[in-house]
């Protein structure tokens, strides 16, 4: 059998049970117990998860032909993970890429209506999914632990208290401009740590509405609000920009694109961070499941791969932060508490989706553990002067900021 082939030469760490159509059962691995047990309930399995496992043993499971009998899917794509390089250097998945097949090229044409499509697959779901398993703040981006036995509210805040400690936010009357603002929770941070006029732009509409809502509820729609727009149609200059999870969806092939247009929009002394998922190795395409089922059009970047686009632009790269497996924990949390309320999940759409779901939240977390998954953050400017010599200033902001959030809380609560 060709699956039984590539099992037996992948799985090398841990142990995997496979019990194959005909219920014949076969162990993988090391001397250690099996650490799963899977059954396959078609014979076509045996070719088509050979072929193109990163894809098709997702869909396998998705779709409930592939079925996991003893162990979570979590110790699954966990041990696969740990064995994945096997899977890379097997030899007929070898030869298929030398033909072609599973080439690496990647579509990247993102035009504003391919654009909003792609955001809606994901971002227009059930606005009660959501609320499931994300923070209060619905910040769905990579949390910050300062604490590994902080929970996922407090990372949350973290991680908005840290982006803006980047962004030199002293001074009075700024403008400032979140691309892909999501639920507009950081936007609305942004405004209450200071004196500045906010705008948020999103394709999405579920998005658009619920943080205009929610700026309405706070009080804050004055001075903060936001666009069902694509960033390219902005024409006026903003003294601050900040975006986070939104770089990995503009395609290799528009950086250029993109930074030119960031250029554009940023004052002469502005200050833009940009936050987003990338790779520390060499650039790869993104897990086809994933840019299949959960981001259509989605891409993961190498920092070669930004920085002389970076370069060309005229932007001053001033300061690049890799947060590691701050993602990981992140998805913990996330997968943890989806999996809790995943009767209500079931409720709203099917089982088949929470198992894509189950499946997309595990197969990230493993990608941030063991597949060179990380998070960045670049500072840019237009000019050596605009930020300070060192990064004291960062540090001081959201020390003291800190204290502040942490004396309101003592206030309130008295």
């Amino acid at each position: 059998m060709l699956f039984t082939s590539l099992m037996k030469y992948t799985i090398r760490t841990g142990a995997i049970q496979v019990i194959d159509h005909r219920g014949d059962a076969h162990i993988f691995g090391d001397v250690s117990p099996p650490r799963c047990t899977v059954r396959l309930k078609k014979a076509s399995l045996d070719y088509t998860l050979t072929f193109n496992p990163a894809l098709a043993v997702p869909e396998a499971y998705m779709e409930g032909d592939l079925v996991i009998e003893d162990g979570t899917l979590f110790d699954f794509i966990e041990l696969v993970a740990i064995n994945y390089s096997n899977v890379e250097s097997f030899p007929l998945l070898s030869a298929l890429r030398w033909v072609g097949i599973g080439s690496k090229k990647l579509k990247q044409f993102n035009p504003i209506g391919i654009a909003q499509k792609n955001v809606a697959h994901h971002y227009d779901l059930s606005d009660e999914l959501y609320d499931l398993f994300l923070d209060r703040d619905r910040q769905y981006s990579c949390a910050y632990f300062t604490d590994p036995d902080e929970d996922i509210e407090t990372a949350q805040l973290n991680k908005k208290r840290h982006l803006a400690s980047k962004m030199l936010l002293d001074q009075k009357g700024l403008n400032v401009l979140d691309i892909g603002s999501g639920w507009g929770g950081l936007g609305m941070y942004i405004a209450g740590v200071c004196d500045a006029d906010v705008t948020g732009v999103t394709l999405s509409t579920e998005q658009y509405k619920v943080s205009n809502e929610r700026a309405r509820m706070a009080g804050l729609d004055d001075r903060v609000r936001f666009h069902l727009q694509d960033y390219r149609d902005l024409s006026r200059q903003f003294d601050r920009i900040v975006s986070v999870g939104m770089f990995e969806h503009v395609g290799k092939k528009n950086y250029a694109e993109f930074f030119n247009k960031l250029r554009g929009l940023l004052t002469d002394d502005g200050v833009a961070v940009i936050h987003s998922i990338g790779r520390l190795d060499t650039p790869s395409p993104i897990n086809p499941f994933i840019r299949k089922y959960i981001f259509p059009g989605a891409d993961l970047p190498s920092l070669s791969e930004i920085t002389p686009v970076v370069e060309q632009t005229g932007l001053v790269c001033t300061d690049i932060e890799i947060l590691r497996i701050h993602y990981a924990e992140t998805l913990r949390h996330w997968r943890e508490a989806f999996n809790a309320r995943r009767n209500e999940v079931a409720l709203l759409y099917d089982e088949k989706f929470c198992r894509m779901w189950d499946l997309y939240l595990v197969i990230c977390e493993m990608g941030f553990r063991y597949e060179n998954l990380m998070v960045f953050q670049i500072q840019l400017s237009k000019s050596l002067e605009t930020v300070p010599l060192t990064r004291d200033y960062m540090f001081e902001w959201e020390r003291t900021q800190r204290e502040r959030e942490k004396s309101a809380t003592r206030d309130k609560a008295a």
